[in-house]
């Protein structure tokens, strides 16, 4: 693969400005991942505070009965194994599932997991663990439950399965039948083009499904084969042995959670006064906590001296919540505010791979983390990648367009293109006729006006009418030059399909899947290979 940096447009963005090493935003976390005097005082820091976590042991014991579920790698073993002894460390990254996958955004995402684990325990000279946290608790069922794919007539297909009928549960608690799995599969080989490695595809997601899981579950299976190889482990959020471990940092939420309020309060100032948006506003006596019920995932927030949800269905006082904790704690689920939070008390976390939006919100964490006696892990920017194939390298090539035009001002550029294969000047000519004819007319409108004031709107609507007439044959003349030119454009059209789909970024539409049908397995293998840049950023991969 050919790697190449993509000239990115400008940002004041909190990520954009923590990637490049701003101190504006750097002062947030406390923290940089391009100083590698930062790894290694977070590391020290972790050895030091040990008693602030769950029991490893206990964490790892947990971990190898979710990972019971998954396709077996030894590498990955060897990480539990690893994560079991004194001084583990980790590198963490998390996303709500995806169905067979989901968007490429969620391999990249797991593959900084890799690369960071890697970088680190190079600079540290010790093992590093990867594990990627899947946000099984999440009840945005229509996130999760669809990939998208590049058809055979070069146009986005969604493939899904619609959430069945009931309450809004977790996703991780939403169960799926047989026959919703085959439906799927069914849809997507009819919607994937027909490659030599289709079949053994196809059947590999087959053997995932067989016994009917979740989505998260199914997901979990095709990212430890994807990445199991490079000692991948997964976690669900949602896992009831985990939920287990995380009674002790629950109550805390619950004890001292007005004090997380106006923690959290004082992080947005910190935000809003270096002059950054907030990514989302706190809502005013917001718990943080969301409640697993039969009605669905209910968000509590605090009245008086109770927990509640909006709709009423439950109203508890501190000491139920607390109890909770200890009975029940399965029915208890952080939101995104609060999941760092127990993630780093669940893990000894060294750096947490974040998106963009994901670093945005975490600037406001600063004080919240203070509070527990925690501090910010390294926050590590999750790579960035649009991936090029050779058809499409020839494209670009043929009508003299770079990438990141293509990507920036593809519009522009094509209707430039267009207007130069035009050897009749017809904009010009119909420009040219549009000011005679209002030359002309002018004095027309100017003697009935004086003839009778009562016939100017008249004249000036006839002239407008006839000008608009002239713009609609000059629309019907440039159709017809872009009829002449019809495989050209839909040249053009196949770059922006490719490059910038539905004209958003290709990682956030189509599907891991979708390559991975295209080009096989030695196509997972050549990504762990692209070089790791520690800030992230915009690179382009072309296919050898």
């Amino acid at each position: 693969m050919n790697i190449i940096t993509i000239n990115e447009q400008q940002s004041s963005s909190i990520a954009e400005q923590y990637r490049r090493g701003h101190s504006n935003a750097v002062e947030l976390f406390g923290s940089h991942v391009s100083n590698e005097e930062h790894w290694k005082h977070r590391a020290t820091v972790l050895d030091q505070t040990t008693d602030h976590r769950a029991n490893m042991k206990q964490v790892a014991a947990a971990l190898r009965s979710y990972q019971a579920q998954l396709p077996t790698y030894p590498e990955a073993l060897a990480s539990l194994d690893q994560l079991e002894q004194e001084g583990a460390l980790v590198i963490v990254g998390g996303q709500q599932a995806g169905l067979f996958g989901g968007a490429l955004l969620i391999f990249y995402k797991a593959l900084t997991v890799v690369q960071a684990a890697r970088h680190a325990s190079k600079i540290l000279n010790r093992p590093v663990i990867p594990v990627f946290w899947i946000a099984g608790e999440d009840h945005d069922y229509d996130e999760a439950n669809h990939v998208n794919i590049h058809s055979y007539e070069g146009h986005v297909r969604r493939v899904r399965i619609e959430r069945p009928d009931g309450p809004r549960l977790a996703v991780s608690r939403t169960s799926l039948t047989s026959e919703d799995w085959r439906s799927a599969l069914q849809e997507l080989a009819q919607q994937l083009p027909d490659t030599e490695y289709k079949p053994a595809l196809l059947q590999r997601l087959k053997s995932h499904v067989t016994d009917a899981p979740t989505l998260s579950l199914a997901f979990a299976r095709l990212l430890a084969d994807w990445f199991g190889r490079e000692g991948l482990i997964l976690l669900d959020a949602d896992d009831p042995n985990m939920r287990a471990l995380e009674a002790p940092m629950f109550r805390e939420l619950i004890e001292r959670n007005n004090e997380l309020e106006q923690a959290l309060k004082e992080g947005e100032c910190r935000v809003t006064e270096r002059g950054f948006p907030l990514q989302a506003q706190t809502a005013q006596a917001s718990a943080n906590l969301f409640l697993h019920h039969d009605q669905g995932r209910l968000l509590i927030h605090k009245d008086e001296d109770r927990f509640k949800d909006r709709k009423g269905i439950v109203s508890l006082t501190k000491e139920q919540m607390i109890e909770l904790t200890v009975k029940s704690p399965d029915v208890l689920s952080t939101n995104a505010l609060t999941r760092p939070l127990m993630q780093d008390y669940v893990l000894p976390v060294l750096g947490a791979v974040l998106g963009p939006a994901e670093l945005a919100y975490w600037g406001i964490l600063g004080q919240a983390f203070h509070l527990f006696n925690r501090s910010i892990p390294l926050l590590i920017p999750r790579q960035s990648f649009t991936y090029l194939d050779n058809q499409v390298a020839k494209l670009l090539e043929k009508y003299e367009l770079t990438v990141e035009e293509a990507l920036n001002d593809w519009e522009v550029k094509k209707t430039q293109w267009l207007s130069a294969q035009d050897e009749w000047k017809l904009e010009e000519k119909f420009q040219q006729a549009r000011e005679q004819f209002v030359e002309l007319y002018d004095p027309i409108i100017d003697t009935v006006s004086e003839m009778q004031p009562g016939l100017t709107s008249l004249a000036l609507g006839n002239q407008q009418k006839i000008i608009e007439q002239i713009n609609y044959m000059e629309s019907r003349a440039l159709d017809a030059l872009a009829k002449q030119h019809d495989a050209a454009l839909r040249q053009w059209d196949r770059i922006h399909q490719a490059l910038k789909p539905l004209d958003r970024p290709q990682e956030r539409v189509y599907g891991t899947i979708h390559l991975l049908n295209r080009y096989g397995p030695a196509w997972l293998a050549h990504w762990i290979d692209v070089p790791f840049e520690v800030t992230g950023g915009q690179r382009l991969v072309e296919k050898a």
